[in-house]
């Protein structure tokens, strides 16, 4: 017999094995038993996580109603302020018009003065619906001047009135109107000054002659301010639709948070669900030797600890239903390692047994994981290193190191009979592992042993003697 390894696989026997199947058919329902438990629970951690979202997005909108609405009130407000502002400005210059088409009746000429009132009380009418009237006030307030007598009739008391007439329209203008429009309101200022030194005796031709571009400048300034007022309540209004438009961004990007919390969550007590499951699926795979499967489920793990720290919600559900589908079958890979284990524990107590039987001291031994490692001394101080182990296909196997047996030679020679009394003593301990209560061990073999080859039985005697071929 070669000194190198001894091998030997292992079969259960009968009996053991309608064993092994009840216990695998009650871990099955066990492992079933728990999945209805499990899904049972995420059907009512989703129910809840639905009534979340549910009121989620009924406070979310009621919100944005809220906010909908008092954005809307305010912009009919501003808008309303705008047009009665404008409504005001409008109906003092309708009067002053009025005034001057009075003043142009006194006179006595009343050309054209039937014309002008059917247009004022057209303005009237238009203002009294609302509408905005634009430069229509300022251009027949044109055509009232137009009719207005001359002041140059020598008395300084009619042009003071006209002067006081045209500062009046300026002072109407209101009090933005120097802001609204500056250099209409500075050129207005300073062509009123150079009137009020037109005023005196013997002025009346400078007068008249600037009374004309006075009106032109004040026309103009009113017209300026009028499309300036108009121009800031349109930017008035496009500013309070950016605002509305970032508020309303902010209360999208706020429901999405919302959303994104509540995904979060609902991850988080999915996994809180399979969390203690799947980690004494990694623990139990380390101890018995299997770093795959506790690799598999570990990574599952991190993958949904990690999407929960990065605060990727889509992620973190993903990999949590990735991990809850995951489970079932590493649960049931668990419970064959731990079959596995058990039936190599059992072996380890048969091969124990069968080995101290033959006279061999049990010297103590190694849990290695996937395998267990024993080790036994004969009286003459050989030493049986055994290996309890199993194959990729779950079929036990025995591994035996032997040490210090004379009859272990490396070369057998050759065509001669052998009788190799360490073969014969490792098949008498075979036959006494159980049988069909517990293990019927195959043809021990080692490499370069010959074909067909097997030991001849040993006698059963109290000692042993060993000698050298």
């Amino acid at each position: 017999m070669s000194g190198s390894p001894k091998y030997s696989s292992v079969r259960v026997g009968a009996l053991y094995a309608q064993r092994e199947a009840a216990e695998r058919r009650r871990r099955a329902e066990e492992r079933r038993a728990r999945e209805r438990r499990r899904a049972a629970e995420r059907a009512r951690l989703a129910q809840e996580a639905a009534a979340r979202r549910e009121r989620a997005r009924a406070e979310i909108a009621r919100k944005q109603a809220e906010a909908a609405a008092r954005r809307t009130a305010e912009r009919s407000a501003r808008v309303a302020r705008a047009q009665a502002d404008q409504t005001r400005a409008d109906e003092r210059g309708l009067e002053e018009v009025r005034e001057l088409i009075a003043e142009a009746q006194r006179s006595g000429d009343r050309s054209g003065i039937g014309a002008l009132e059917r247009q004022l009380a057209a303005l009237r009418e238009r203002a009294a619906r609302g509408e905005q009237l634009g430069n229509a006030v300022e251009e027949l307030r044109g055509r009232a001047v137009s009719l207005r007598p001359a002041a140059s009739g020598g008395r300084t008391d009619d042009r003071a009135a006209v002067l006081a007439g045209l500062e009046h329209r300026l002072a109407a203008a209101g009090p933005d109107g120097a802001t609204l429009d500056a250099d209409g309101h500075r050129r207005c200022t300073d062509l009123l000054g150079r009137l009020r030194t037109a005023t005196g005796p013997g002025q009346e031709v400078r007068f008249e002659a600037l009374l004309g571009t006075v009106e032109h400048a004040l026309a103009r300034h009113a017209a300026t301010i009028a499309e300036a007022r108009e121009a800031a309540g349109r930017q008035a209004l496009a500013e309070q639709e950016r605002e509305s438009a970032e508020a309303a961004g902010r209360e999208r990007a706020e429901a999405a948070e919302a959303a994104v919390e509540l995904a979060l969550a609902e991850a988080a007590e999915r996994l809180g669900v399979v969390r203690p499951a799947a980690q004494d699926v990694v623990d139990t795979a380390v101890d018995l030797g299997d770093p795959d499967l506790a690799g598999e489920i570990g990574d599952a793990l991190s993958a949904v600890t990690d999407a929960l720290t990065a605060r990727s919600a889509t992620e973190a559900l993903e990999a949590v239903a990735g991990l809850e589908d995951r489970l079932p079958d590493a649960e049931r890979r668990l419970d064959e390692l731990e079959l596995a284990y058990q039936r190599r524990r059992d072996l380890v107590e048969a091969l124990r047994d069968a080995m101290t039987g033959e006279g061999f001291a049990f010297e103590g031994g190694e849990d290695r994981g996937g395998s267990f490692r024993l080790h036994f001394t004969r009286p003459t101080g050989a030493a049986y290193e055994t290996t309890v182990a199993t194959e990729d296909d779950g079929t036990p196997v025995l591994v035996y190191h032997v040490e210090g047996e004379p009859d272990v030679t490396l070369h057998a020679p050759q065509d001669e009979p052998v009788c190799d009394t360490t073969e014969a003593l490792l098949e008498r301990v075979h036959e006494a592992l159980g049988g069909d209560d517990g293990f019927v061990a195959g043809e021990l073999t080692w490499d370069g042993k010959p074909p067909g080859r097997r030991a001849e039985p040993l006698p059963r005697e109290a000692s042993w003697r060993w000698t050298t071929p």
